[in-house]
């Protein structure tokens, strides 16, 4: 469990502190999880990007899946939670197939490319926590709203970071700008905010879908999922207010925001499910 944590203690700080407010036992599967996400996201995030490393990656999971145990305790771990919680294999292969996109796929010009990658990004994400967390299937397309609705809200944070590795995955397509590097943004910046808050009345609209889902959840569940939403409500909001502070810093809120927010919900909000107006 040591490298799982690790994995995801370096890779988020929203999804992890939030994370903490999880029952011990659903904590450790959601470790187990984001271990085996973080991992293979790493490899073709890197720089340069590892794609021998990622092949073999995937290549030694599916061998665990016929009883071959890979002595990767990040892999073998989440071979025997896919057992336990009942994970279709199909989410697994969807989420390996968007980070296989990443090696080579640059620009998503539609939204129909750009919810191709969600879907195994972020989705099955969602689908996976659905699982762990007990739901059932009636939570499922809230579980992939919100899994989308926050992988688009990175999209938005991340759009100079993604410069840096030449991607564009926010749709091209809606947008008059040639591109979205800071060079094309500084000479329309009034189509870029344009662009940016059509691509937050986006993400609006599939919290709302996602937030409908959480009356569906035990309290103890809700407080965790429901914090780490509201940070990525603040985070939109943010952006809302100025959408050029994404080429100045990356939006992230802090410890003692998250954790307070937590709080919150735990001890002040029992009742109330955000409808992300």
């Amino acid at each position: 469990m040591k490298a799982q944590y690790h994995l995801f203690r370096r890779g988020s700080r929203t999804y992890f502190n939030s994370t903490l407010f999880f029952p011990p036992a659903v904590r450790r599967e959601v470790f187990i999880l984001y271990g085996f996400v973080r991992k293979a996201d790493n490899f073709v995030d890197s720089v340069p990007q590892q794609s021998e490393a990622f092949g073999a990656y995937c290549a030694a999971y599916r061998a665990a899946l016929t009883g071959k145990p890979s002595g990767d305790p990040v892999i073998d771990d989440f071979v025997q939670l896919i057992e336990q919680r009942g994970f279709e294999l199909e989410w697994v292969e969807a989420f390996l197939h968007a980070m296989e996109m990443d090696l080579s796929k640059r620009v998503y010009r539609t939204l129909e490319e750009s919810l191709e990658y969600m879907y195994g990004s972020a989705e099955v994400i969602g689908l996976c926590m659905a699982q762990i967390m007990h739901l059932g299937a009636e939570t499922h397309h809230s579980a992939r709203m919100l899994g989308r609705a926050m992988q688009y809200i990175n999209f938005i944070r991340d759009i100079e970071e993604d410069n840096g590795f030449g991607r564009t995955y926010l749709p091209l397509d809606e947008t008059s700008l040639p591109s979205l590097r800071l060079s094309d943004v500084s000479r329309d910046r009034a189509e870029f905010s344009r662009f940016i808050a059509a691509q937050l009345d986006r993400y609006q609209h599939w919290q709302q879908q996602a937030a409908a889902g959480f009356s569906l959840m035990p309290f103890r569940y809700r407080v965790p999922v429901k914090t780490a939403a509201d940070m990525y409500h603040w985070t939109a909001c943010v952006i809302r207010d100025d959408p050029m502070v994404v080429y100045r810093r990356k939006v992230k809120p802090g410890r003692v925001r998250i954790v307070s927010q937590a709080v919150r919900n735990a001890f002040l909000d029992r009742e109330v499910v955000p409808t992300y107006a």
